[in-house]
């Protein structure tokens, strides 16, 4: 059995196999009640590939709407998103999103739970292997055959990332991905994370609403404005794996964060 230390080495030379992902002037909204409501003004950024970069942002700023847009769920009213130099126009299984909530059919088990990805592509005959593959990488292998409702909530999360890994994401969009999660399986899931990404090279967006996580987790976090968001800062996190909270620089980042998001006087 892999313990968790094994699992926080950092790999020498992981692959990269990761999307590229370009940002260009993204500015949308909705209407809301008749009226304008303008929710993301002349974003840009770009994001490497095998890249890890955090969102963070005032609660209901446009961090999760600027998420559907990557994954193609939304188009943007002015403005580009390009992935491996392709227009982002429409869903694709290469841009994986895993939600705040696991999201599982409570009448389907773990295993067909994390194989829907490859059925809804008619693949699953060819490629069950990828589904037992999935579930060992994130320490389900041994829950595949039991129901959502007889999973913890961290089991069931990671039931959620086996069901994007079988996709072979190039790009994971996480929304919060831990949010709803008690303090120790949040800490335990962090360090699943950072495993999966490092090991398997793809490129990572998430958002957060939580600074020290995303910069435990993180090669860059984007801090937004409040709405309609803009980018207030874009913070390289230059510290090796695995990281410790009480680092002098990330201790200094995340004073520079709060700063930025109006908290640093109460910090």
């Amino acid at each position: 059995m892999v313990t968790l230390a094994e699992r926080s080495i950092v790999a020498t030379a992981p692959p990269i196999v990761g999307a590229r992902l370009d940002v260009r002037e993204v500015d949308h909204g909705f209407v809301l009640n008749g009226e304008d409501l303008p929710v993301l003004e002349d974003v840009s950024f770009g994001v490497a590939p095998g890249e890890f970069v955090a969102l963070l942002g005032p609660s209901g700023c446009g961090k999760s709407t600027l998420l559907r847009l990557v994954a193609g769920l939304d188009q943007p009213r002015h403005g580009h998103l390009v992935v491996d130099g392709e227009e982002v126009t429409e869903p694709d299984p290469s841009r994986v999103v895993v939600f705040q909530d696991p999201t599982l059919y409570p009448w389907r088990t773990v295993w067909r739970n994390a194989s829907l990805g490859l059925e809804a592509r008619g693949l699953l005959k060819q490629q069950r292997s990828r589904v037992d593959e999935a579930l060992a990488l994130v320490g389900l292998d041994r829950f595949a055959h039991v129901y959502p409702h007889q999973l913890s909530g961290g089991m069931a999360q990671r039931a959620s990332l086996a069901r994007a890994l079988v996709n072979d994401p190039k790009l994971l969009i996480l929304d919060e991905p831990l949010g709803k999660l008690d303090s120790l399986t949040r800490l335990a899931m962090q360090s699943e994370l950072t495993r999966l990404w490092q090991t398997r090279g793809f490129t990572v967006l998430m958002v957060t609403h939580d600074v020290e996580e995303a910069l435990l987790l993180s090669n860059r976090v984007i801090v937004f404005s409040d709405r309609p968001a803009r980018l207030r800062a874009d913070l390289v996190v230059d510290l090796p794996y695995p990281r410790h909270r009480d680092h002098p620089e990330l201790l200094r980042l995340r004073r520079e964060i709060l700063g930025l998001l109006g908290l640093g006087g109460d910090w």
